[in-house]
């Protein structure tokens, strides 16, 4: 009977034990995803920052190849 019950005891510890673990494995996975979801967020902004810049540089190509074909035409006329 004893050896039933230290038996349990011992399991209980272990399970405490374990349920620390746990907490403390947790507690550093929820760390490790607030960096991750910060990062994430960081490279969705650059991301955006870099579309923006590229949509600007593409609104101002037609400009550019609208003087770049008036130019050829005028060296044909000297």
């Amino acid at each position: 009977m004893i050896s039933e019950f230290q038996e349990l005891s011992d399991k209980i510890d272990q399970l405490a034990e374990m349920s620390l673990a746990l907490r403390r494995e947790n507690a550093q996975l929820r760390q490790a995803n607030a960096a991750l979801v910060a990062d994430n967020m960081a490279c969705q902004r650059r991301l955006a920052e870099a579309h923006a810049r590229v949509s600007a540089l593409l609104g101002k190509i037609p400009a550019i190849e609208g003087a770049a074909a008036a130019a050829p035409a005028q060296e044909d006329v000297q």
